[in-house]
Order: C-alpha cells, then sequence, then structure tokens
C-alpha cells in the first residue's frame, strides 16, 4: 500500500509541475494578445499583428495552454481518478512525446548554431541575432519541463492505477 502511496504522491508532484509549465505558458501570451511585448522571443513590434494572427497566436494558444493546465491538474486531483485510464494516459504520452521533443530540439539546434556546425537562414538571422532571442532557451526549457513533468505524471498514474487493478476486491 505504502509503493501506491508513493506513486500517487508523484503524479501527483508531476501533474503540479506539468499545470504549472503550462500556466506559465499560457500567462504570456494572453499579454503579448494585449499588446504587451514583455518576454516575447524576438522582435515583438516585427511579430504579425492583424486580428487572426493575434486570436490564434496569443489568445488561442493561451486558452489551449489554461486547457493544458487543466488536463495537467487531473494527475494531480481526486476527480482525475473517474476519468477512464486510457483518456487520460494516451493524450499524455503523445503531449509528453511532442513536447520534449520540441524542447530538446531547439537545444539542439542551438548546439549546433553555437559550433558552426549550421547557419541561420537568412530570413532568421536578424531574429536570431536579437538580444530577446535569449527567451528562446526559458520557453523551450518550458516545453521540456513540461513534457517530462507530463510523462512522469502518466507513467506513475499508470503504475498506480496497474497496482490498484491488481489487489484483490474487499467486501464487507
Amino acid at each position: 500500500m505504502e509503493i501506491m502511496e508513493k506513486d500517487r504522491s508523484r503524479a501527483k508532484a508531476a501533474g503540479y509541475i506539468a499545470g504549472m509549465a503550462a500556466l506559465m505558458y499560457a500567462l504570456p501570451h494572453f499579454w503579448w494578445g494585449l499588446g504587451i511585448g514583455l518576454a516575447f522571443p524576438g522582435d515583438f513590434e516585427e511579430a504579425p499583428g492583424e486580428f487572426w494572427s493575434v486570436l490564434i497566436g496569443y489568445w488561442g494558444m493561451g486558452g489551449f495552454a489554461v486547457l493544458g493546465a487543466l488536463f495537467a491538474l487531473a494527475f494531480a486531483m481526486r476527480w482525475g481518478e473517474r476519468l477512464p485510464r486510457l483518456l487520460l494516459l494516451i493524450p499524455a504520452w503523445i503531449a509528453s512525446a511532442g513536447f520534449t521533443l520540441w524542447g530538446f530540439s531547439y537545444f539542439v539546434l542551438q548546439f549546433q548554431l553555437a559550433i558552426g556546425r549550421v547557419q541561420s537562414a537568412p530570413a532568421f538571422a536578424v531574429q536570431d541575432a536579437s538580444p530577446m532571442a535569449v527567451w528562446g532557451y526559458f520557453w523551450y526549457g518550458l516545453f521540456l519541463v513540461w513534457g517530462i513533468s507530463l510523462g512522469a505524471a502518466a507513467l506513475y498514474t499508470a503504475k498506480d492505477r496497474k497496482k490498484k487493478s491488481a489487489l484483490p476486491a474487499v467486501t464487507g
């Protein structure tokens, strides 16, 4: 029983971390949608400002990340145990793989740029040279944290639920 509680507490902690990463991704998108360029990974003035770009790129992505935070909280809260196992685990594994690979690939690319193995495309050279480009390390690090913690939450939840289903039924 103690092992199950350990898996449950680990899943809960990882779910909270994934939820916080999702909210940390969401909040700046909302203020960018309001026209505040703080923490933008590039030149905010050069970003497309037409209606659909702002609606989808800032408000839509921010809203999607809030939904991602609620999803991650399903691993941390008791109401998440009512969700079917596969409905919780399959999207978590897919999102975990995607976020982790997306974040990791950025750091691989930055390493390749640093050692001179690759060069920025002319269309991105100015953006990559911008002092605001340093925010990319934060954002892609956030994707790594989000992906790894979501995967850990799914792993420990799967272990916990598997052990619970293997227990003999208690009657009485």
